[in-house]
């Protein structure tokens, strides 16, 4: 019998309405491509203004011409990378200069990494990840986060790796489990000011997947194999992470802050009838389990 799919509940957000930006100010990073662009897409069907950010400014300026077909000067481009403390000052400035003040950002902009046993991997690859993953993460949402006034939204993107082992991809996957773990701690850092989340897009069909068949084996025959697979299939929609970003960025979220929403995973659009619950929980949370948590000694 071939292999069936699980279920993935989030899918069913695909059919829900988008949630309103109305009148918000959004800056995405890594809008260029994949998932980021998906989630600019999103803000700006919801009625926000966006600036879309990302390191290839031939690419970037193409986006942002096809999109401003459908709407119009409501969306700006400028390249930055994004680890890069001076860059990222200079388009955040940009960002308030443009939009007139900054309400919400979505920090998408990653990428994949070395791929391969860590004991081959090289040391400058390997940081080099971290350096745009987690550093570009840590810099964008501080510098944001100094523009904002009290009531901003935030999302960082997560991913594989983030809340178990991911063999042969060592540097993205600590790098996306560290951005978790950053947005909890800065949820507590700025409660009652700014709310930060982080947001996994599931298995999305971009560009990075194909680091991993260039890698080939090296990448592991089973995540290989599932790689090609997924990507036969499509992947889960990019759209979904989209509008899960749009959702945390709007006012049926607020309240919700430093927690882990899986896009394809969690029924998210009801999180807002269970919010005193969530805040008063370490649900959707990354922690350390204990015996006593299984009912053993």
């Amino acid at each position: 019998m071939p292999e069936q799919s699980p279920v993935q509940p989030g899918l069913a957000a695909l059919t829900r309405p988008l949630d309103s930006l109305s009148g918000r100010h959004v800056l995405v990073t890594g809008g260029s491509r994949g998932i980021g662009r998906a989630c600019a897409e999103a803000a700006l069907a919801a009625g926000a203004r966006v600036v879309i950010a990302g390191r290839d400014a031939d690419r970037l300026g193409g986006v942002e011409a096809e999109l401003r077909e459908e709407y119009g000067d409501a969306v700006t481009a400028s390249p930055v990378d994004v680890g890069d403390a001076v860059a990222v000052a200079g388009l955040v400035r940009l960002a308030v200069g443009v939009l007139g003040r900054l309400d919400g950002v979505v920090h998408a902009a990653g990428v994949a990494g070395p791929v391969g046993p860590s004991v081959e991997q090289s040391p400058e690859a390997w940081w080099e990840a971290v350096r745009v993953n987690l550093l570009g993460t840590f810099l964008v949402v501080r510098e944001a986060a100094r523009s904002m006034a009290p009531g901003g939204r935030m999302v960082a993107l997560s991913g594989g790796g983030a809340t178990g082992p991911f063999p042969n991809f060592s540097a993205y996957g600590a790098s996306k489990a560290a951005v978790v773990r950053l947005v909890e701690t800065l949820a507590y850092e700025w409660a009652g000011v700014i709310e930060i989340n982080a947001l996994a897009p599931g298995f999305v069909a971009t560009d990075m997947h194909q680091a991993t068949l260039a890698a080939g084996d090296a990448a592991g025959p089973e995540y290989l194999a599932r790689t090609r697979r997924e990507l036969a299939s499509g992947g889960v929609p990019a759209e979904l992470a989209g509008r899960a970003s749009v959702f945390l960025l709007s006012d049926r979220a607020a309240g919700i802050t430093g927690r882990l929403l899986a896009a394809p995973w969690d029924e998210w659009w009801l999180w807002p009838e269970r919010r005193l619950d969530i805040a008063a929980s370490d649900l959707y949370t990354l922690r350390r389990i204990v015996p006593a948590d299984r009912g053993e000694r």
